[in-house]
Formats: structure tokens, C-alpha cells, sequence
């Protein structure tokens, strides 16, 4: 439920009314601007009389929102959140955020490579697997606390944040230690414990959408997060599971759009996982940025054909260079 309250309505009835909820069991979400003020309720409304509210004078009108996630929702909070990592500013009306490097830290000659190329060539953040999620138990599963240090090394050469995935509440604290950006992998978007603990964080949480999440299940992961007091959430399309073989996943590319209609909340792209193929990462960036996604997280890497995970969905520096290039004429002529 929201309570939209008249423009002129004093800060003492607000107040009381606040109160009055509280006592109701309701938590309530004050959203303040300056010609508006919002109270979003969340937990059970069924005891609240719109009849009451709405005989306040200074009540304009009462809402019941129809969608389960509130704190998400752009009907509790119009204006964009714009979450801020060391002076780079993602969603809203700012450029575009890019996040690169390689999809796992390897050792530390690959990655300060990685991280001074794409650093070169603009990005503003520095991606880097240190706890790796593999379909199969063979396959590598990155270096834990030691390719975290790593990760830690290349933000002090090149000044760049870092963003890194957390796997589970056991090794939580370690990563939250090294990383600004705490990734939410497709695999755990709703690994329920795991998104508790992140909203008793106070870093910022990438949660990416699950392999075939619907858009609503998609913001109740994000509602997990912010219903235990972390606003600071970047949402990121990643490509949901289709009838499609030919590649990995299916860009849905219309998730960002509906996403920006239905959330307050950031949305980037991971043009790299969603299809699995290098050849499709720069045409998928553009039209991501054309349509007005806040971001991108790209997978670079030197060597991909030695890499250790997805190789084959990895840019060579030269040719995310010239992405980077496409990406700047894009963003300019969207102003």
C-alpha cells in the first residue's frame, strides 16, 4: 500500500500518520521529494481503512499496489536510484557504466594485463571471478582468497572498483572484504539465505537474473535484498534458458525497457554470458546501450583460447577497444 500525501501536507501530520502505520505493524518507507511525499507500507495492510486515511485532508489519494515487490517498485520511489562506487555513477540519466575483465582470475600477470588494457580503453569498473559456480565439478573453480588479493592488487595499479561473485553465506565476510560490487550469480537469484545476507550488507549488490526467471521473480530477489535495509542493488540481464540451442542463452532485451517502467532500481547488461559467443557481445552492447540499459559487464581476456572459463565468449582487448569506441558514439547521441 502507498500513501500519497498532499503537496502541502506539514511534516507533523506526516509524521502521525507514520506512527499510526508503525502501530498498525507495518514498516513503513517514507519517500521524499519536493513536491511529493509517498509512505510505501510493507507487511499486512488488511487492518488499514483507505476509508480513514483518505478523510485526512491532507491524505490525496491511497494505493494498493498490485505488484509483491515495494521496495522495488517506481510506484513507491519515481524518482531513479543512482548508485554511486568511488565516483562512478550507475542509473538514472548518467553514461553508461562498463565493467570488464576476465570472466576468472587466473594468476596475476592475466589479470593486470586484462585490467590495464580494458582500463585503457575506458571501463570504469573491473570484473574478476575469485569463487567460480561451474555447471560441471571438474572444471575450475577459481582461486578463492588468493584471486581475491589479486583482484585487490589490480584496483590499487589502475584505481579501478571491483566487482566480484559471492557462491554462498559460508564465504560471504571474505568477499565482502575485497570487492565494492558483490555479484549475485544467475544460479543463486534466489538462493534466499544467500540474498538475506546481502541485504544485511552495506556494499553494493549486482544480482543477476536467474536462467528462467520471469521479470517478477526477478524484482522479488531484489525485494529479499532491500527488505532487510540494503537499498544499493544494480539489476543485470543476463539471457533467460529458450527452445534456442544455437547460443547459450536468449538476450531479452525487452527486460530492460519493462524493468525501467515497473523499478527505480539500475539495469545493466551481461552481454557475454548471454549467448556464449564472442562474435555476438559487440552488436548485443549496442543495442543494450541504444535502448537504454545503464551498463554493461563484459568478458575480456588476452588469451581466450587459453582461458581458463568461457574463452569463447571472451573480447580480445583490441576488439573491446573498439566496442568501447561504438559504446561512447551510442551514449552520445542517446543525449
Amino acid at each position: 500500500m502507498v500513501i500519497v500525501m498532499k503537496h502541502a501536507a506539514p511534516q507533523e501530520i506526516i509524521e502521525k500518520i507514520h506512527n499510526k502505520m508503525v502501530e498498525l505493524g507495518c514498516k513503513v518507507h517514507k519517500s521524499q521529494g519536493e513536491n511529493y511525499c509517498l509512505l510505501g507500507l510493507v507487511g499486512e495492510t488488511s487492518k488499514i481503512q483507505e476509508s480513514q486515511l483518505l478523510a485526512n485532508p491532507y491524505v490525496d489519494r491511497v494505493l494498493r499496489v498490485q505488484h509483491p515487490f515495494k521496495l522495488a517498485s517506481r510506484l513507491f520511489h519515481p524518482e531513479d536510484t543512482v548508485i554511486d562506487i568511488e565516483g562512478h555513477k550507475i542509473g538514472g540519466k548518467n553514461k553508461p557504466c562498463i565493467m570488464a575483465g576476465p570472466c576468472s582470475v587466473e594468476s596475476e600477470d592475466q589479470l593486470l594485463t586484462i585490467a590495464r588494457a580494458v582500463k585503457e580503453s575506458g571501463a570504469q569498473l573491473l570484473r574478476g571471478g575469485a569463487y567460480k559456480p561451474r555447471t560441471s565439478p571438474y572444471s575450475f573453480q577459481g582461486l578463492g582468497e588468493e584471486g581475491l588479493k589479486l583482484l585487490l592488487k589490480a584496483k590499487e595499479e589502475t584505481g579501478m572498483p571491483i566487482v566480484t561473485e559471492v557462491m554462498d553465506t559460508e564465504t560471504f565476510e571474505t568477499v565482502e572484504k575485497y570487492a565494492d560490487i558483490l555479484q549475485i550469480g544467475a544460479r543463486n537469484m534466489q538462493n534466499f539465505p544467500l540474498l538475506k545476507k546481502a541485504g544485511r550488507s552495506n556494499k553494493v549488490i549486482l544480482l543477476k537474473r536467474g536462467l528462467s526467471a520471469t521479470i517478477e521473480e526477478f524484482l522479488m530477489s531484489a525485494e529479499y535484498i532491500m527488505s532487510e535495509g540494503n537499498p544499493n542493488v544494480i539489476l543485470c540481464e543476463r539471457g533467460i534458458r529458450t527452445f534456442e540451442t544455437y547460443t547459450r542463452n536468449t538476450l531479452d532485451i525487452s527486460a530492460i525497457p519493462i524493468i525501467q517502467e515497473l523499478s527505480h532500481l539500475p539495469i545493466i547488461v551481461d552481454p557475454s554470458h548471454a549467448t556464449g559467443k564472442w562474435s555476438t557481445v559487440e552488436p548485443l552492447s549496442k543495442a543494450s546501450i541504444a535502448i537504454g540499459a545503464h551498463g554493461l559487464i563484459i568478458e575480456v581476456h588476452h588469451e581466450p583460447e587459453l582461458a581458463l572459463s568461457d574463452g569463447a565468449q571472451s573480447l580480445k582487448p583490441e576488439k573491446f577497444n573498439r566496442l568501447m569506441n561504438s559504446i561512447t558514439k551510442i551514449s552520445n547521441m542517446n543525449d
